[in-house]
């Protein structure tokens, strides 16, 4: 009887320590981001889940596709990757940034030097350039949702889908006409 109990006690012990070093091990997608020099805004609340491997290349799924607003407008969808290293993440998908009333991609972040205060996104073309400041903290992200209140939409769809509705093109070939419906 002595042992049985000693043995449960035992066993009791070694699942709790187990358990304490599973959850010191496991980290948030925003500590990563910060022990890789980034600050940890850069992604939203409502991570449900992340994964990272040993080269850097990460995964992270959304409760729901959704924009977040900084000095631009970010749109993120429920599926977010790229490939994370010190001070940058390259290879990302799932990020576009608005300019104006166009989306980007952002196919890119960097931090060149940290005292600067300055991160850099890669929109394809030109790399914009924001505080650190503004995403030291994850922002509340707003769900986008498409006409019939459904379910979200990729950004993709979005623009696709207002480009087709808000122009109708009219005219031949000497004249072309755009005219908003």
């Amino acid at each position: 009887m002595e042992v049985s109990l000693s043995l449960s006690k035992f066993m009791y012990v070694l699942f709790s320590l187990l358990m304490f070093i599973e959850a010191s091990c496991s980290t948030s997608v925003y500590e990563e981001l910060k022990s890789h020099g980034l600050p940890m805004g850069l992604l939203p609340k409502g991570v449900k889940n992340f994964s990272i491997d040993e080269e850097g290349k990460f995964e992270v799924y959304l409760d729901q596709a959704c924009n977040a607003k900084f000095e631009n407008q970010l749109h993120y969808d429920e599926y977010v990757s790229g490939k994370l290293s010190y001070g940058q993440i390259g290879g990302l998908i799932g990020i576009s940034a608005q300019e104006l009333f166009l989306w980007f991609p952002v196919k890119g972040i960097h931090v060149d030097i940290p005292s600067s205060g300055i991160i850099y996104f890669d929109v394809g073309v030109v790399f914009k350039q924001f505080s650190l400041s503004l995403f030291e903290i994850p922002p509340d992200c707003v769900a986008v949702r498409d006409s019939d209140g459904d379910r979200a939409k990729s950004l993709e769809e979005v623009v696709f889908k207002g480009q087709m509705e808000e122009f109708h093109y009219q005219g031949d070939k000497e004249n072309l006409l755009i005219d908003v419906v």
